[in-house]
């Protein structure tokens, strides 16, 4: 027992360390594999012993159990507002509010970027993270522990020995890639898109289901200690630095400023610069930089006398409506766009927006040629809020949407509010199927982009779904701008994708109205995908989540023929289609014992390693007897005087992927 018990905090101080240098300083040491690995022992050894289970284990972030409703969450200190300006003079008046309360005090600041998200308390007893809440009213908020457990950027265990009890407070965001990737799903959906990151972010966090809450990848920033033993501390940014020690994350971009002038240097700067950001900010915040003078200035009302926000002006400007363009979506969707006169939005040059659809375009009244308002909805994705009709000069034309499909030709059906094309074969759907299934997502397979999905569909090597696992080094390799180097790399992702766990795989067929969650809620009630075809509409429509429309088009899906095929074929080339992680990509290795020496030309021999292991084959140091083949690459030494003495086979890098394709 105390064997297993050092291996498990081990690995928990592994993956801990990890996580921090992932999800806090933006560093990968270890491959996603091996990480995979490590949680994949660590769950083993739990599983095990499940009386070794502790609530800051990497394993426990996620819960099994939806929560009936949010606990209410007294703030020991209340959670408090701040006061806005949206000007210079503002901020010199807050500023002399301030002197006024002071005695001759020369003032520093702390100038922050206001983050668009949601203020969260948290609680660690001991170094153990134990709560964390909403701000709610300010004086009492929702416990929503379990969902920031989800959050992987929020250590479950501080870095460092601490007794006693923390509270730190900080702002729950969603990335501004994790917003897109859901608002693309969505609009593929044809459902309504989040208005903005904030807005997903909340209602991310409030989710009843954690499950949903960690597949939005939502992140935090902390900005302030709230409660310590640590008494030591004299000022706002010494308290950011001893926190991030810590392990917890605070934000690089905040500045020591002198005077109000340095504020409202970093102010412009960020306001013309925020388009670098990975995340939406609405402002800056600035704080009284010492902790006395802050105490000594206390509140007014439910604001802090020593901070204040200073809001950006409102994203939006006027520009000329060329055209309307079309774009055909992944489930034939035919998606109107405005066609812009370049303009700047927020430093970002802006060429085309959404428009909806036509029920939308028709209900702004929006023309083509009118001079138009533009909007980046929550900093991100432009869209036209409406016309300005007194500039309007009777030359502009009202928008119908075309009878044909502009890709294929083919006739446009309606469909409630959308208009979709009426061939299943459109090269458009088709080339947007594609890109869905190896997106991120999905079956997330590196290297295979847009631009390689369109010359692998133009040559004729992918005519199907299915026809990715059938690429070949060779075939590839003779592509222009691949080579050897980059199809090896392919191949070899496409090789791992096999094992991408069931929801993925689920989404990745595209099944309409089925995005990322209600395929995690799909993979949590069927162990298997064959499980999920042989559902009755009854089974589904008893699952939450899942309603009359949803439940019809999963059975629709399953019933055509085509796509039963496609299944029966992926389940051959090795994909994996159960719930579990240990279920090897494929067998096709079984009984084969591998050796890896020297230095290959593309692949390192780690990846090499794992790829026979998750097709069922045995990897070991030492040729002998029993060794089935030698993977040898440059300087291969004495292993391959010793396989040659004993006759094992000998295998290059391009031998083994060919070895690979031939016995999936």
């Amino acid at each position: 027992m105390e064997h297993h018990i050092q291996k498990l905090n081990d690995l928990k101080g592994q993956i801990r360390d990890h996580d921090y240098n992932y999800y806090v300083l933006n560093q990968s040491l270890i491959s996603d594999s091996q990480y995979d690995q490590l949680i994949i022992e660590l769950k083993r050894i739990e599983n095990a012993y499940p009386e070794l289970i502790t609530s800051d284990s990497p394993t426990q972030r996620v819960g099994g159990e939806a929560s009936d409703q949010f606990n209410s969450v007294n703030h020991t200190v209340p959670m408090l507002s701040l006061a806005n300006t949206f000007d210079y003079t503002g901020l010199l008046e807050w500023e002399q509010r301030a002197h006024n309360l002071l005695d001759d005090t020369n003032l520093s600041f702390s100038a922050e970027l206001k983050i668009d998200g949601l203020a969260i308390s948290l609680i660690y007893e001991n170094g153990i993270f134990i709560q964390g809440s909403t701000r709610g009213n300010g004086l009492v908020g929702e416990d929503v522990t379990t969902n920031l457990r989800t959050i992987k950027s929020i250590p479950l265990s501080l870095t460092h020995p601490l007794p006693g009890r923390l509270e730190v407070r900080g702002e729950v965001y969603m990335p501004l890639k994790a917003f897109n990737s859901i608002n693309k799903e969505r609009m593929d959906q044809n459902q309504p898109l989040l208005a903005n990151p904030r807005n997903a972010a909340s209602g991310s966090l409030r989710q009843l289901d954690p499950r949903i809450t960690s597949s939005r990848n939502l992140d935090i920033w902390v900005y302030s200690l709230n409660e310590s033993s640590n008494s030591n501390l004299i000022d706002h940014t010494k308290s950011l630095n001893w926190i991030q020690g810590l392990g917890l994350k605070t934000n690089p971009e905040t500045r020591v400023c002198s005077s109000l002038e340095e504020v409202q240097q970093y102010y412009e700067y960020w306001m013309n610069h925020r388009s670098e950001l990975g995340y939406e900010i609405d402002g800056i915040v600035i704080k009284v930089n010492s902790l006395d003078i802050q105490r000594d200035l206390g509140f007014v009302g439910r604001e802090p006398r020593w901070a204040i926000a200073y809001k950006f002006p409102a994203e939006r400007t006027n520009t000329k409506l060329i055209s309307i363009g079309l774009n055909v979506g992944r489930t034939g969707s035919i998606n109107p766009f405005a066609v812009l006169a370049p303009v700047q939005i927020g430093g970002v040059n802006v060429t085309n927006a959404s428009l909806h659809n036509e029920e939308d375009i028709h209900r702004k009244d929006i023309r083509i040629g009118d001079t138009v308002i533009v909007e980046r909805a929550g900093d991100v994705i432009p869209h036209v809020v409406g016309p300005v009709i007194e500039s309007r000069t009777g030359t502009e034309t009202e928008f119908q949407m075309p009878e044909n499909c502009p890709e294929c030709d083919s006739s446009i059906i309606k469909d409630d509010s959308t208009h979709r094309c009426s061939n299943s074969s459109c090269p458009a759907i088709f080339l947007e199927t594609i890109k869905h299934f190896v997106s991120k997502n999905a079956l997330d397979i590196e290297g295979l982009g847009e631009k390689w999905c369109e010359i692998l569909i133009a040559h004729k090597m992918i005519q199907q779904i299915s026809d990715i696992y059938k690429l070949k080094l060779e075939d590839l390799s003779t592509l222009d701008r691949m080579g050897e180097i980059l199809a090896s790399k392919l191949i070899l992702n496409i090789e791992t994708s096999k094992t991408k766990p069931l929801d993925r795989v689920i989404f990745g067929l595209g099944i309409l109205h089925v995005g990322s969650e209600i395929a995690m809620i799909l993979s949590q009630c069927f162990d298997s995908l064959q499980q999920l075809t042989e559902a009755s509409f009854d089974d589904l429509i008893k699952i939450e989540g899942i309603g009359p429309k949803i439940a019809t088009s999963i059975q629709q899906y399953f019933s055509i023929e085509n796509n039963k095929i496609l299944i029966d074929e992926l389940l051959i080339l090795g994909l994996t289609m159960e719930n579990s992680v240990l279920t090897p990509a494929s067998t096709s290795l079984t009984n084969l014992t591998f050796v890896i020496t020297g230095t290959l030309p593309n692949l390192s021999r780690k990846e090499v390693e794992e790829l026979i292991k998750i097709n069922g084959g045995k990897v070991t140091n030492s040729v002998t007897s029993n060794t089935s083949y030698l993977v040898i690459g440059e300087s291969a030494g004495s292993k391959l005087i010793k396989a040659q003495e004993l006759g094992t086979p000998l295998l290059t890098e391009s031998d083994f992927l060919n070895l690979m394709q031939s016995t999936s």
